[in-house]
């Protein structure tokens, strides 16, 4: 069976064809609306003209998987219908950056394609939260009629980097206790006991926890209101400058990580800093859940690809006899600690997830 995955977000389109569990080929069109290329339709027939190359048909492609932020309640990967669409149109708010391009992707796919499509969840890997993990401190009404809770993200990452862990230690995965860093231009870190996330960074949206690219990560709730009292701000406005404007690009103006570590000022150094501190923070918190880790992981675009970062993070738990092999570090290999508690970089690969969870549901 023959299986497109889409990753679809506000400037770019990720895909992957697959033959069942075998990927053919893969791919981005990036830089939408900035470049020649306006629109999301124009980036996907673009995607369909790739493959073209290695399909004789469009009509060879049996399911398109998606990739949705938040899945609100739903606990796996469904069969995308008309009643699907319209709860995830309802959830467009809590991922503002995501889910309203992820939605038109799955509108376009079913004009230009026409097979099944399933949506894969970034947030049901984590709907076994612990109660006491997942509850906000808010009164209990609220919560319980706008189904207010952590619903956590990045959750088919995790997932991956978790399960390739248990492979490499050749261990089983239900024995483990892991930490795994999704660092990227979103940014989240997991909790992940024997098998099952117990906490995660990400909350009720993505722009909980870590500092990342233009998200701003934990702030003190007073800070909004400030804000919009000062800049005379709409809650919209003020939104948007957490969501959009915030994080790194708010600290330095900067938001990839390698613009920062090639960067010689102040404000530069300054973000490296607190994107690293943070990190390491939530590292800490999660060693103390986890009542120590066999493992932390790193992975995404920083994780994957930044040894600096990696160094920096881990050189706070120099207390716990964490060590990184600055040599292996460097080279990005796969095992890149000298202690007992192992440091890992692991490639995510989130379409290999989406498209084994798309077998599963329309075999």
């Amino acid at each position: 069976m023959k299986i497109l995955t889409i990753n679809i977000g506000s400037s770019s389109v990720k895909y992957a064809l697959f033959e069942n569990k075998k990927r053919i080929t893969k791919g981005l069109v990036e830089r939408i609306g900035i470049s020649k290329i306006r629109t999301h339709e124009q980036a996907l027939k673009i995607v369909l003209k790739n493959l073209t190359k290695h399909i004789s048909s469009l009509k060879e492609i049996k399911a398109v998987a998606h990739r949705i932020v938040h899945g609100g309640n739903y606990k796996s990967s469904v069969v995308i219908t008309q009643n699907v669409i319209e709860k995830l149109k309802n959830l467009q708010s809590l991922a503002p950056l995501h889910e309203p391009f992820e939605i038109k992707g799955i509108l376009l796919c079913k004009k230009l394609v026409g097979a099944k499509q399933v949506a894969v969840f970034d947030t049901s890997f984590f709907t076994a939260l612990p109660e006491k993990a997942k509850t906000y401190a808010l009164p209990n009404k609220l919560n319980k009629k706008y189904s207010i809770k952590r619903y956590g993200f990045h959750g088919t990452s995790h997932n991956y980097v978790a399960q390739e862990t248990a492979k490499l230690l050749k261990k089983r995965l239900n024995k483990l206790k892991l930490i795994t860093c999704h660092l990227g231009n979103g940014c989240s870190i997991t909790a992940i006991k024997y098998g099952k996330a117990i906490d995660t960074s990400m909350g009720f949206t993505p722009l909980e926890g870590l500092v990342m690219g233009s998200r701003s990560g934990d702030i003190d709730p007073g800070i909004i209101t400030f804000i919009a009292k000062k800049e005379k701000l709409s809650l919209t406005q003020v939104e948007n400058l957490l969501n959009k404007k915030s994080g790194l690009k708010g600290l330095c103006n900067f938001r990839d990580m390698r613009d920062i570590l090639k960067s010689r000022k102040k404000l530069a150094k300054l973000a490296f800093e607190i994107f690293c501190y943070r990190a390491a923070k939530y590292i800490g918190a999660y060693i103390t859940s986890l009542n120590g880790a066999d493992a932390i992981i790193f992975t995404a675009g920083i994780g994957e690809n930044a040894p600096k970062v990696r160094e920096r993070i881990i050189s706070y738990f120099a207390y716990l006899n964490i060590k990184i092999n600055k040599a292996k570090n460097n080279k990005n290999a796969k095992i890149i600690s000298s202690s007992k508690t192992k440091v890992l970089v692991i490639p995510t690969d989130e379409e290999l997830m989406m498209a084994k969870e798309t077998l599963r549901l329309i075999r």
